[in-house]
């Protein structure tokens, strides 16, 4: 079985991707990334498929039973959201299953049950599909996206940079109303993954309302590689060198290009340094503590809490590549473990946040495959920040607050790029902050 875990922020990678991580502390992966999206860590194997269709083909029943089984000893709430879970797997065996599609349908019933849209069920074409895209390339247009949890509407999160949406100009923020013409009304953000993903080279057109007009964007869509790191010396007028280093998301290689990246900055000669989360959704939770660890040699980086209340504590190590001054720019699309890493860098004094409260995506799930190549995501546990803030719903809120507006946004993160430049009004504040604090050490 395939065993992963992993902390969504109600995001979708529109390539359809879901970070995961392993019930071990390990494998955590933290994501802004709900139904569709994030990244992996793999503790086992299932299943062959030729054996899980036999499997299936037995008895249907065995696999609804499997995945209640999953949640009545996994899931977060003990209460089940004050379902009677007992009385749930009664009902649903003792139906009849005419076909594969049908106990798909029930066990997504079922799950329906909790009213939590981040516990889900993957038919074995999804679960392929995030295994693959997993890997670190792509196919797909290059969004995030969220499913409000009030009005179900689909929400653009962010862009990936260098992608057709971001150079198209989609925004984050945008509402996702048809895809090729079609409705997303009623639609899940899985529903609209497998709408937009499609063959390198062929196209898709995304209707979306900004504000009160709506707009079209025809796409291509496209491989899209992920380096999750990037960097370069920024000279003061003074002649102060800053290290200024994005970090678009926590992917497997993120870290070792972090490290990369400080080790090649202090051989320049920086004074400080400025990390940009923005539009950060998160990604794999070793991910944020390996890189928290570059950053300072002492205090606790991360808590989960199961819903035993069991702890499992993550710390600082001595292994920090730098301590010199450190700002950190935040806004609504730095998600989860952006949040992890925000959130333990305040926590510890080691970094001043400047820019716009977090997005606020505390859950921790769990993935697994299932008998028949299928897969099943459940919440199982919540993390919190070394002060023991559940920034969940909540987000995290900078020290320097710079908001920016609707025009702003299209300026900064649109098809013109204007992110790290005298016109981005956040880092152009972060960088005041941090010449204080250079100046002050």
């Amino acid at each position: 079985m395939l065993d992963w875990a992993y902390l969504p922020c109600s995001l979708s990678f529109l390539f359809s991707s879901i970070r995961i991580m392993s019930m071990t502390q390990r494998g955590l992966v933290l994501s802004a990334t709900a139904v569709a999206v994030t990244a992996v860590a793999i503790t086992g194997v299932g299943l062959h498929s030729s054996q899980g269709q036999a499997f299936f083909q037995e008895s249907p029943k065995e696999l609804i039973d499997e995945v209640w089984q999953l949640i009545d000893r996994n899931y977060v709430d003990a209460t089940f959201n004050e379902v009677d879970w007992r009385s749930v797997r009664q009902q649903y065996l003792g139906r009849a299953y005419s076909d594969r599609e049908e106990a798909y349908d029930a066990i997504r019933d079922m799950l329906a049950l909790l009213e939590d849209p981040y516990t889900r069920f993957m038919d074995p074409q999804e679960f392929r599909n995030m295994q693959i895209d997993t890997s670190g390339e792509l196919t797909g247009v290059g969004i995030q996206l969220a499913q409000d949890e009030e009005t179900n509407e689909l929400i653009v999160v962010a862009p990936i940079e260098d992608t057709p949406a971001f150079q198209a100009g989609v925004l984050a923020g945008d509402i996702i109303v048809k895809i090729d013409g079609q409705t997303t009304e009623g639609m899940d953000t899985n529903a609209a993954v497998n709408l937009i993903r499609g063959p390198v080279g062929t196209s898709v057109t995304l209707t979306v309302r900004r504000g009160d007009e709506e707009l079209e964007f025809p796409l291509q869509r496209a491989l899209i590689e992920i380096h999750p790191v990037r960097y370069s010396v920024q000279t003061e007028p003074d002649g102060t060198k800053v290290g200024y280093i994005r970090l678009t998301q926590f992917s497997a290689n993120a870290a070792d290009e972090m490290k990369a990246a400080i080790g090649d900055l202090e051989s320049q000669g920086v004074t400080g340094y400025i990390l940009d989360l923005r539009i950060n959704p998160g990604g794999l939770l070793y991910s944020s503590i390996d890189i928290a660890r570059m950053w300072y040699d002492d205090g606790l980086i991360v808590s989960t809490v199961d819903r035993q209340g069991i702890a499992e504590q993550e710390s600082a190590n001595g292994t920090a590549l730098t301590d010199k001054p450190l700002v950190v720019i935040v806004d609504g699309g730095s998600a989860s473990a952006s949040e992890i890493l925000s959130g333990a860098l305040q926590d510890n004094d080691r970094a001043i946040l400047v820019g716009s409260r977090t997005f606020g995506k505390g859950l921790v799930q769990s993935v697994r495959g299932l008998g028949d190549g299928s897969g099943l995501a459940v919440t199982v546990a919540k993390y919190l920040t070394p002060s023991g803030r559940d920034i969940n719903h909540q987000g995290i809120d900078p020290d320097v607050v710079v908001e920016l507006t609707e025009e702003q946004m299209e300026e900064l993160f649109g098809a013109s790029n204007k992110i790290g430049t005298p016109e981005d009004l956040q880092y152009v504040r972060a960088m005041d902050v941090l010449s204080e604090g250079i100046t002050q050490k």
